[in-house]
């Protein structure tokens, strides 16, 4: 626990260094929400299109999370890891918590927007909505420094940066995959991002105990704890 909380204290005090780069992270889905909002508010509700937007904010942020492993690869920060007495997973929890709180901080600017046009979830679904969020992220970063470390550090931006797109449609960020083609919607239920989406989008609502809410906090749980394990143990092999 000591080397995480150090390790979270120094990666959130380099990214709270970079306070236009937080900001900068949620410019798309902020974009997304004035531009595109008001016509999709036509169509469906702010409470349908934010927690959208949050899944592809933390698809953006979370998932290129690894851009940090691939510069310190190259400064060599990761060959002096190696000689501390720090476990692999302290190094790993230490970056994917600085992480959420960059998330978090992230997803609150983009709500504050959504309410500022006219959303109104419930403050009880927002904050159990932003925990759900925080653990999928949690997740999805571990994932990313995951591949961060396997792959060429040339083909990790344009690889991620090319996955993120589809896992963002797939989920149904925009609209709600049920409005899709059968054999689409047949394969968006392959990401657990739609499910987690689906639960959010109950939270916004007000339904809390629904069983699209319990699906997505299983399936975000699950992801979590897939990712923190595969994490660890790249982390561990890569820096032995």
């Amino acid at each position: 626990m000591r080397d995480t909380w150090i390790l979270f204290r120094h990666s959130l005090r380099v990214s709270m260094r970079q306070k236009a780069g937080v900001v900068f992270g949620a410019v798309q889905p902020l974009l997304f929400l004035v531009l595109f909002g008001p016509l999709f508010a036509t169509i469906g509700t702010w409470e349908t299109l934010v927690p959208g937007l949050i899944v592809q904010l933390g698809l953006m942020s979370m998932g290129l999370a690894g851009f940090g492993v691939v510069f310190e690869k190259r400064s060599g920060v990761l060959e002096r890891l190696r000689v501390t007495p720090a476990s692999r997973l302290a190094l790993l929890l230490g970056r994917v918590l600085s992480n959420a709180v960059t998330l978090v901080l992230q997803t609150l600017l983009l709500v504050a927007a959504g309410y500022a046009f006219g959303m109104r979830a419930p403050l009880a679904g927002l904050a159990a909505g932003l925990v759900l969020v925080v653990v999928l992220g949690t997740g999805l970063a571990a994932l990313s420094y995951a591949i961060a470390l396997t792959m060429n550090e040339h083909l990790f931006a344009p690889v991620m940066s090319t996955a993120v797109v589809p896992l963002v449609l797939l989920s149904g960020s925009f609209l709600p995959m049920s409005m899709a083609p059968g054999w689409l919607d047949a394969l968006s239920h392959a990401s657990p991002f739609r499910y987690v989406l689906e639960a959010l989008r109950e939270l916004f609502a007000g339904r809390y105990a629904s069983a699209t809410v319990l699906t997505g906090v299983a399936v975000a749980v699950a992801f979590a704890a897939i990712g923190l394990l595969v994490g660890t143990r790249v982390f561990g092999e890569r820096t032995a």
